[in-house]
């Protein structure tokens, strides 16, 4: 004989809508701070592998300069081929040295790119190269009494003897002219102006466009000027005179390279 049981009845109790809100809250929470940090690593993983690129350049360029039987003093620049986004920069220059007042020649090769926020961010390299003897200080001095006085020797006469100067294409050198870039009346280049364009990268200010030279009369005027008074100490003198001190060259040579290095930046202020 069976016995029959009662099943008692039950009542689940449901999540109400505010339960519910709550959790899809602290879901999307938690949702959104792992996407910024999903986002901040792929911005710092991005910006690591920009300054791993931006160092192969500059190292590439300090390699090459290294490897060079000779440097010349001056300043080059360009686009990485390899990495388009990547500008580079190498500087060879002299400097002088004062714990053991010696003047030397330096290489800077650096490289520069827009990281993640758009800030520029740059990576440089820089070695010494060699040291100068008084010599060869005194012949970087004299460099510039060897340049003709009327300025011819700022000028460049053709298209694309001026792209070769600034080290770009003759495009260009065109589009430089038709964003203000300057040529004389017979339609030569002057050196000058198209630093102020190899400076800005092609963008100068207009302050700097207003710096310009504008006609052969402007140029052999500023030439004449900077040569003043290298031509006021030559009078009464029989030894050729140094422009960027006012010396003769016998006195220079008895001089050490710390004498001289305080006159030449006494005469740049």
């Amino acid at each position: 004989m069976s016995c029959p049981f009662n099943i008692r009845g039950t009542k689940e109790k449901a999540f109400s809508l505010v339960e519910v809100l709550t959790a899809l809250a602290i879901l999307a929470l938690i949702s959104s701070s792992v996407l910024v940090v999903i986002d901040r690593s792929t911005a710092s993983a991005a910006n690591s592998m920009q300054r791993i690129r931006a160092f192969e350049v500059a190292r590439e360029n300090m390699e090459e300069l290294l490897s060079s039987a000779s440097v010349k003093e001056g300043v080059e620049y360009g686009d990485s081929n390899e990495y388009p986004d990547i500008t580079w920069e190498t500087v060879v220059e002299p400097f002088y040295e004062p714990i053991t007042a010696r003047m030397w020649i330096r290489g800077v090769c650096s490289a520069k790119y827009n990281d993640p926020n758009g800030q520029e961010q740059t990576i440089e390299l820089e070695h010494w190269l060699t040291d100068l003897t008084k010599e060869q200080l005194l012949q970087l001095m004299k460099r510039d009494e060897e340049e003709p006085q009327d300025g011819s020797g700022d000028l460049i006469a053709t298209l694309e003897e001026a792209a070769e100067y600034a080290g770009v294409d003759v495009e260009t050198i065109q589009q430089w002219l038709e964003n203000g870039l300057l040529t004389l009346e017979d339609g030569s280049f002057v050196k000058s102006n198209l630093d102020i364009y190899i400076r800005s990268k092609g963008n100068p200010s207009e302050d700097d466009k207003k710096q310009q030279i504008k006609s052969k009369a402007e140029l052999k005027n500023k030439t004449g000027q900077s040569g003043k008074a290298g031509d006021a100490s030559q009078q009464g003198q029989k030894d050729e005179i140094d422009p960027k001190t006012g010396l003769p060259y016998s006195e220079l040579e008895q001089m050490d390279f710390t004498q001289i290095w305080d006159l030449m930046k006494g005469r740049q202020r």
